[in-house]
């Protein structure tokens, strides 16, 4: 067998995990990657070095690939849509992945096909007329609301809680108004906030949507090949922590099960509609209550995910592996859980460097721990890698108990135990 040489755009740590998969199926991974000695570089024979809007890196990288796939969302859909116009096999296509990458035109998909989300509207004009525009929002669903940038956002950044309308005229808020004001005039500035955006050229207007009062965070996972088979992991819970999902568990503990077929049918009706391929994560907001579990879609995610990494350990068929399956339309494997119970815990840099001697520390603590890390430099609040713990327990009481396992491996790795 010749071994199909897959594209990838992105070199963190997803392009790193999808390389361990690769290996293991024989695929030749081609990663474009930013830095020689990024994550993915430091495992990937094949990894020139490269932007996602140079349009040479891009062509070269897909030469004599079977298809190309990305590690993130901050793509160039001009080049995306010429190279799929030329016959190379694009998965996520970029009709798919717009609705990953710019938070309007996934509203607006997701109110087309009539699914459960937060009010929203998009805004624009002079600073006055959007805080005019934001008041009369908040007058309809009430304060707080939550201010969003079109594209760009990643980790909680782009992302605005504006608690009432005095908080529209000063501080962080007013400088995201008058940042989009000014882009929208054509005085574009740069960062992840009001006015610029990463990966997504000026931002010209914002999204304003209503606070779901949610009780937890769930994630619906799943995989979806071009030949149309689609193969879902059990729904999980994740907890967020200043916009960056720190731990999960997987499946959500005491989950109604109508809440969990309407998390399926969410992401199965997207997943179609928008003809996707690879893996699709399903953020949503659930908000319990004694007649039964509210669910509202949250963003999209096209490729693997934060809230998936638990499948690496946890599940017959990870994540990483089942991506590259689905975008070379290889059959699909089993998602059944390996465990009854896998806890994720993601370990960011702490306020300090961690001593020498970590790793083999966190190994003995735990010796059943899955320890993932990413070949990092250190920086406080980075994602450096995470934990896997599985177990037998389901209860509230057992899951703390695991969780607590895993938190001690991290808090060890970060130089706090």
């Amino acid at each position: 067998m010749s071994a199909p040489i897959l594209a990838v755009i992105g070199g963190g740590q997803l392009a790193r995990m999808m390389q361990e998969e690769a290996s293991a199926l024989g695929i030749h991974l081609r990663t474009l990657v930013e830095t020689p000695d990024g994550s993915a570089a430091q495992v990937t024979v094949d990894a020139p070095v490269g932007r996602a809007d140079d349009a040479d890196a891009v062509r070269a990288l897909v030469t004599g690939a079977a298809a190309l796939t990305f590690e993130h969302e901050h793509q160039d859909s001009a080049l995306l849509s010429q190279l799929q116009a030329e016959g190379v096999p694009v998965r996520p296509a970029p009709e798919a992945l717009l609705l990953a990458r710019d938070k309007l035109a996934m509203r607006r998909a997701v109110d087309a096909a009539g699914l459960p989300q937060p009010a929203w509207a998009e805004i624009a004009g002079n600073a006055q007329e959007m805080r005019a525009q934001i008041r009369a929002f908040a007058a309809d669903h009430g304060w707080p609301v939550v201010l969003k940038t079109p594209r760009g956002g990643y980790d909680g950044h782009g992302v605005l809680m504006v608690d009432s309308a005095t908080a529209l005229d000063d501080g962080e808020a007013a400088t995201w108004l008058e940042a989009t004001a000014a882009a929208r005039a054509g005085h574009a500035t740069n960062g992840t906030g009001g006015g610029g955006s990463l990966g997504g050229g000026a931002v010209t207007s914002l999204l304003v949507e209503e606070a779901v009062p949610f009780t937890r965070e769930l994630a619906v996972l799943l995989a979806r090949r071009p030949s149309g088979q689609i193969a879902v992991w059990p729904v999980i819970e994740s907890v967020q922590s200043d916009g960056i999902c720190v731990e999960t568990v997987a499946p959500a503990p005491g989950l109604d099960p109508a809440a969990a077929r309407q998390a399926e049918h969410i992401g199965r009706t997207i997943a179609e509609r928008a003809d996707v391929t690879g893996v699709l994560a399903v953020e949503l907001f659930a908000v319990e209550a004694p007649e039964g579990t509210r669910l509202y879609i949250n963003e999209l995610a096209m490729r693997p995910h934060n809230s998936g990494h638990w499948t690496q350990d946890g599940a017959l068929t990870s994540q990483f592996a089942q991506h590259l399956r689905a975008v070379l339309d290889l059959p699909l494997g089993a998602t059944t859980p390996t465990a009854p119970t896998t806890v994720m815990v993601n370990y960011l840099g702490g306020d300090s460097l961690p001593p020498a001697d970590a790793l083999a520390r966190a190994l003995e603590c735990e010796p059943r721990a899955h320890i993932h890390l990413y070949g990092k430099q250190w920086r406080p609040g980075r994602k450096l890698g995470h934990v896997n713990l599985t177990a037998s327990a389901t209860d509230p009481a057992g899951i703390d108990a695991v969780r607590e396992r895993a938190r001690a491996v991290v808090a060890i790795l970060r130089g706090e135990a």
